[in-house]
């Protein structure tokens, strides 16, 4: 795999560019994923794309699945530092099909929930729908995206090498939660992008792969 130095201002422009350009694969609506584990600029990136569209008169939502996360009583069920749980439990893939994904398809409302679960208080945020209009872009970022048939039109993964992974890792017991991602998911071969996040202060990527329109 081969990569590029980029600047993450750099990174938005070129993503933006392309989304502006992109036909929805379903619906009135582009939905992107912004995919990394917590230790990786995920929302950031969302936001800079977001600002980047915005520039280019393109409605954004943008929607991080820690909003999306299950009660304590289900994530902890087979206690708090299980990294199977962690993968394939704590995160409600259900809600997330229900309030992000459905409404955005085609003859959808656009009607999206922005968050359903406060893990610090673990009730419901009871926030309001918000409605993207169509032509809108979702932004939906957070860990372990790739792998449930999310509809993304584009997926972009900050990777880290398993060394940084487990350096900036403030939870290691995580850690073979993103190494049983990796053998399942694959997500550094599934993502139309790659961004090497090792050093925050210097990304790399790959260019959009499979495409003409960008750098690879």
């Amino acid at each position: 795999m081969r990569f590029q130095a980029i600047t993450w201002e750099r990174l938005a422009d070129a993503l933006a560019a392309h989304l502006d350009a992109t036909t929805p694969g379903g619906g009135d609506w582009l939905k992107v994923g912004i995919d990394g584990a917590p230790t990786a600029p995920t929302e950031e990136t969302a936001e800079r794309i977001g600002a980047a569209l915005r520039l280019r008169g393109r409605a954004v939502l943008v929607v991080g699945t820690g909003g999306f996360l299950r009660p304590a009583s289900l994530r902890y069920e087979y206690g708090k530092r299980d990294p199977d749980a962690y993968y394939s439990g704590w995160f409600d893939t259900g809600a997330l099909w229900r309030e992000v994904f459905g409404p955005l398809e085609a003859g959808g409302s656009g009607r999206v929930l922005p968050d359903l679960w406060d893990p610090v208080t673990d009730r419901a945020t009871r926030s309001p729908y918000v409605t993207l209009p169509p032509g809108g872009v979702l932004l939906l970022h957070g860990p372990f995206l790739l792998g449930h048939w999310f509809p993304f039109d584009l997926t972009v993964h900050l990777r880290l090498s398993p060394a940084a992974l487990a350096r900036r890792t403030e939870d290691p017991w995580t850690l073979p939660a993103f190494e049983r991602y990796e053998r399942e998911a694959g997500p550094s071969e599934a993502a139309d992008v790659v961004v090497r996040a090792d050093d925050p202060r210097h990304p790399a990527w790959t260019g959009l792969r499979g495409r003409g329109d960008l750098p690879s």
